[in-house]
């Protein structure tokens, strides 16, 4: 009886370590699958299929002794040579040519001068009048206020006016219109440093941060960016460390392909930082002259997240610096695009405002205020729904397209 229990015991123990060994095995599977999903992964713009290679030699090693080691080993014939004809490229590998940024804001001054026209229409009228009375001034003030200009640049404007007012008696309309954008470009900050961190330095890639509330447009306008980084002829690496967001990473490999640009992504809800790290380390690598990182939207009251941006910034950091730090701003905030501007820079240093939506709309005066009150220069202005819509700004001809052709 004490065998057969021993015997029974043994049974036991050995169909326990079995179940044991079976559990332990699917679980690395399972880990081991996680950590692929979890990972980073690379996404190019379809390259073609690479040609099938001929068949090498069976028994062949790493030293290239195997065929003496095996002296029966057939070696095939080599493979007749075949002369094919031109290679087309395929529809999918035609990727567009973004025209260069300089001059792009020119080119789009009549969309801006369209959805501006209110405000340099209302002003050329209030000074075409005879004589300015102090109805007129308040009138002047209104305008521009409403055009969210701000109350410091409104008082500078309506000064100078004030001081140039003697001429407007017999000034004609291009007069007018000449002095009314002289003036505009004059609290535009003309002076202001608004070159783009994207070029390569120490031997490493500028790195820009895209950093902005929810809704302000931020994926579509590092999208259009590459676009403008590929016009001026930069190799350029996609960071989309927007993980939160649904589609956000398919939506910017989008805008990459169509310009061919190599994009990194995670997982849906991983670790922003860690595709961050790994998009400038592929940019150093490749040695790209430009790596811009997406990064999830960020409400500027909630202060887990803006310091959690801040960690983004500090991994980023490891690979690389950081030469730019773009705050993406809806126009059509106003007030409170200023007061996330103030927010973000706390976090971040922002060193160069995007403002976006500026098309169908009156308030382009935020580029005053924002500059004004933050010291921080508008680098980029979006002025539409296309791809090519976003622009380097220019004091001058944001004035004009302000106010209009008169």
């Amino acid at each position: 009886m004490e065998f057969v229990l021993i015997a029974i015991a043994i049974l036991v123990v050995a169909l326990i370590l079995g179940v044991s060994l079976l559990v332990g095995r699917g679980r690395r599977t399972t880990r081991l699958d996680d950590d692929a999903v979890s990972g980073t992964t690379l996404t190019r713009p379809r390259p073609p299929a690479p040609p099938a290679e001929p068949p090498r030699p069976t028994g062949a090693t790493a030293s290239g002794q195997g065929l003496q080691d095996q002296p029966d080993a057939v070696v095939p014939d080599a493979p007749p040579t075949v002369e094919l004809p031109p290679a087309e490229p395929e529809p999918g590998l035609v990727f567009d040519q973004p025209a260069p940024s300089a001059g792009r804001l020119v080119r789009l001054r009549s969309r801006l001068a369209r959805s501006q026209s209110s405000l340099g229409r209302g002003l050329l009228t209030v000074l075409a009048r005879e004589k300015l009375t102090e109805d007129d001034w308040e009138e002047i003030e209104e305008t521009l206020l409403a055009a969210d200009v701000g109350v410091s640049a409104t008082t500078q404007i309506v000064e100078r006016l004030r001081t140039q007012s003697m001429v407007l008696a017999t000034a004609s309309g291009a007069e007018l219109r000449d002095l009314l954008v002289d003036n505009l470009t004059a609290v535009l900050g003309p002076d202001l440093d608004r070159t783009l961190g994207t070029s390569r330095y120490e031997g490493r890639p500028g790195v820009v941060l895209v950093v902005g509330v929810n809704g302000a447009g931020k994926t579509t306008t590092v999208g259009k960016l590459a676009r403008v980084l590929v016009g001026d002829g930069k190799s350029v690496v996609l960071g989309a460390a927007d993980t939160f967001r649904a589609a956000a990473a398919d939506q910017l490999e989008t805008w990459g392909e169509r310009v061919g640009v190599l994009t990194v992504r995670g997982r849906e809800g991983g670790d922003p930082a860690a595709v961050a790290f790994e998009a400038v380390r592929t940019g150093v690598e490749a040695e790209v002259d430009t790596v811009v990182v997406d990064t999830a939207g960020r409400l500027h009251t909630k202060s887990g997240l803006m310091d959690e941006l801040g960690k983004v910034k500090r991994v980023v950091e490891k690979q690389s610096p950081v030469t730019e730090v773009l705050l993406v701003l809806d126009a059509t905030t106003g007030q409170n695009g200023v007061v996330q501007a103030r927010v973000f820079t706390e976090a971040v240093e922002v060193t160069g405002v995007v403002l976006t939506k500026l098309d169908g709309t009156a308030k382009g005066g935020i580029v005053v205020r924002v500059q004004q009150e933050l010291g921080i220069p508008v680098k980029l202005i979006g002025l539409g729904e296309g791809p090519d819509d976003l622009a380097p700004f220019e004091p001058r001809v944001f004035a004009e397209g302000l106010v209009g052709e008169g």
